[in-house]
């Protein structure tokens, strides 16, 4: 009988099932114990002497890319069409002008100015500032926590890419409100533009002198959430990759 694995041979996880005969699994990166291999001693464990942070490394890397062992044909396929939807609108996301305040006329801008709006009431107990600036903050936080649950709670890492993607369009969208403070033309909320008040960042840029600065940020930060929705469809196309291999009918085919 084959001694126990201390480790896991794949991605160094600890501690691991105390039974190991099939189908027992790594709860760090799913690799069947069983077919890891037949000699405990090829596992790699940490020296006394190196940094702690490598497992930590370790495992982050094994949460980003996570393969199930056996991945259900419906939802993979249910997911490369979701996928190839995003990039699509990813397009036209990103080719909005955050000059004229574009993708304020878009689906997306909706959703995302409802957790605005609800970011302003979360953060006021923080005094005028933060609550000004909570609204950004609750519509870039919420991708972001939705994003890290499924990573970190489900073990979905295309889950979590799908939540990046929704963060980078949410960058997107602050980008034309960041522009607009320093020649303000954007319509508000209220029906006015933000020269008769009301506008968060004429208020944020001028509190820490930025103002002038304003259109420079503005695109920045549209060219930061243009890099993040891509590098969100990178990392999905990578996982759905590497899953259709791991179909249930193709696993089936080789046992």
């Amino acid at each position: 009988m084959p001694i126990p694995y201390p480790r896991c041979p794949k991605c160094g996880h600890s501690p691991l099932p105390a039974e190991q005969a099939l189908p027992a699994a790594c709860p760090g990166c799913g690799v069947i114990l069983a077919k890891a291999g037949q000699t405990p001693h090829r596992t790699t464990i940490r020296q006394d002497d190196e940094p702690a942070s490598q497992d930590i490394a370790t495992g982050w890397t094994a949460l980003l890319t996570h393969i199930p062992d056996r991945v259900d044909a419906v939802r993979f396929w249910l997911r490369v069409t979701i996928f190839a939807g995003l990039a699509l609108w990813a397009w036209s996301l990103i080719g909005f002008d955050y000059r004229t305040g574009e993708m304020g006329a878009s689906f997306m801008h909706r959703p995302l100015l409802v957790f605005h709006e609800a970011g302003h009431i979360i953060f006021m107990v923080l005094g005028e500032w933060m609550t000004i600036m909570g609204g950004t903050l609750g519509q870039l936080l919420m991708p972001i926590i939705m994003s890290g649950a499924l990573l970190i709670k489900n073990r979905d890492p295309l889950g979590a890419a799908m939540g990046l993607w929704f963060f980078g369009v949410s960058l997107l969208d602050v980008a034309p409100y960041m522009y607009d403070a320093l020649q303000p033309q954007l319509m508000l909320l209220s029906g006015t533009t933000g020269e008769d008040g009301g506008h968060d960042w004429i208020y944020l840029f001028s509190s820490i002198g930025l103002l002038p600065k304003a259109q420079l940020i503005g695109g920045l930060t549209h060219k930061a959430g243009a890099l993040v929705v891509v590098l969100s469809l990178a990392w999905g196309a990578w996982l759905l990759r590497r899953q259709y291999p791991r179909l249930a009918d193709h696993v089936l085919n080789e046992d």
